[in-house]
């Protein structure tokens, strides 16, 4: 049983990498659309819509801080290429070559195959923001063998879901659906004991489809995925289409910009410190769950009034903050005045310079 057991979680975590490769590839096709870097293009009278130059890429990919070099980005796109998340507009090149070639993702040109892998991972994707929903109920804390779990969901209680929702017909199809959400790393028996099965064993979430990837994580060998307990504030926010079913993963907002005058305790210029949403980790793949209502990080509260007056221990500093696809990467708590309760170490106010326990008296965006 546990050899079985073993071999099945071997498996899940090859689906997972596959899962979190995909995911990754869309977000950075949504980002790349969104600044334009995809556009049809013309060479020898011919033109090649949605494509992008392999050169121009490398070198977003550097600005932007995907990438430390053009090695390196060479080698986070072969990945995308080797899963067929991208090709040569005319399938000519193999490998991605640092030149002004033409590739183009397949999902822009219909040609993503839609294995049955996949199908499970995005049928996955959708039972999970409808788990997610604030209308939903299943996902409560619970115990078993006397010990607590977060957000988790009784099998028998998730086969009902499941015909009710119209996702299956009969328990015998729920539960078999159910089994491949195990078996692809979307969900997960809460302490890895057990298959799925219609009981009243507990399982959790344990793909996190709302996390923002960066496109770095695609050389680590292992997919290092911790089970989902709390949903990320640096979450993309969806729009609605009905009309696009299977052309696309997940869908972000438009670009903004903003900027931020606050006031900054000098003591804390140097060091971020613990907020409760992340550690000190460059990526959001190695930081730890998000707490949803975590404690304030503040020592003790502050009025704008002692922000603002003359000899004041403060700094004043003013942040230029570029949203990229996902946001701008910070969380703001409190009012009159407002302070930064978490900055996503990889966003674009961490790279702003953007600290935690940042205070501002308002708030206006540009």
């Amino acid at each position: 049983m546990e050899e079985g057991m073993s071999s099945m979680q071997q498996k899940a975590t090859e689906l997972e990498h596959m899962a979190e490769v995909l995911l990754t590839g869309e977000q950075l096709r949504l980002r790349l659309h969104e600044e334009k870097v995809i556009k049809d293009r013309r060479h020898h009278l011919k033109t090649y819509p949605n494509c992008f130059v392999a050169k121009e890429l490398i070198d977003w990919l550097i600005d932007h801080k995907e990438a430390s070099d053009r090695e390196t980005a060479i080698k986070l796109v072969q990945k995308l290429l080797d899963h067929s998340i991208i090709h040569h507009v005319c399938d000519e090149h193999k490998e991605f070559k640092d030149a002004k070639l033409f590739y183009r993702f397949r999902k822009d040109d219909g040609t993503f195959p839609l294995d049955n892998e996949v199908k499970v991972f995005m049928r996955g994707q959708r039972l999970y923001e409808k788990l997610m929903s604030s209308e939903n109920t299943l996902l409560q804390a619970r115990e078993e063998e006397g010990v607590k779990y977060e957000r988790t969901f009784v099998a028998s209680e998730f086969i009902d879901w499941l015909i009710q929702e119209g996702e299956a017909t009969t328990r015998t199809e729920a539960e078999q659906l159910g089994r491949r959400l195990l078996e692809h790393g979307i969900i997960q028996h809460v302490s890895n004991k057990h298959h799925f099965m219609d009981s009243n064993l507990l399982y959790q979430c344990r793909m996190n489809f709302r996390r923002r990837r960066r496109l770095m994580e695609l050389l680590t060998e292992k997919s290092r995925l911790v089970p989902e307990s709390h949903d990320s504030p640096f979450c993309l926010r969806k729009q609605n289409h009905d009309n696009r079913k299977h052309t696309s993963f997940l869908s972000v907002s438009p670009t903004k910009e903003i900027k931020i005058v606050s006031a900054v305790r000098r003591s804390s210029m140097s060091s971020c410190g613990s907020s409760g949403y992340f550690s000190s980790s460059p990526t959001l793949s190695s930081s730890p769950p998000v707490l949803c209502n975590p404690k304030s990080v503040l020592k003790r509260p502050v009025t704008a009034d002692e922000l603002l007056m003359p000899g004041a221990p403060y700094v004043r500093k003013t942040f230029t903050i570029v949203g990229d696809a996902v946001g701008w990467g910070f969380v703001v708590r409190g009012s009159k005045p407002c302070h930064i309760q978490a900055v996503d170490p990889s966003g674009p106010a961490a790279a702003a310079g953007m600290k935690c326990w940042d205070r501002r008296p308002t708030w206006s965006l540009v």
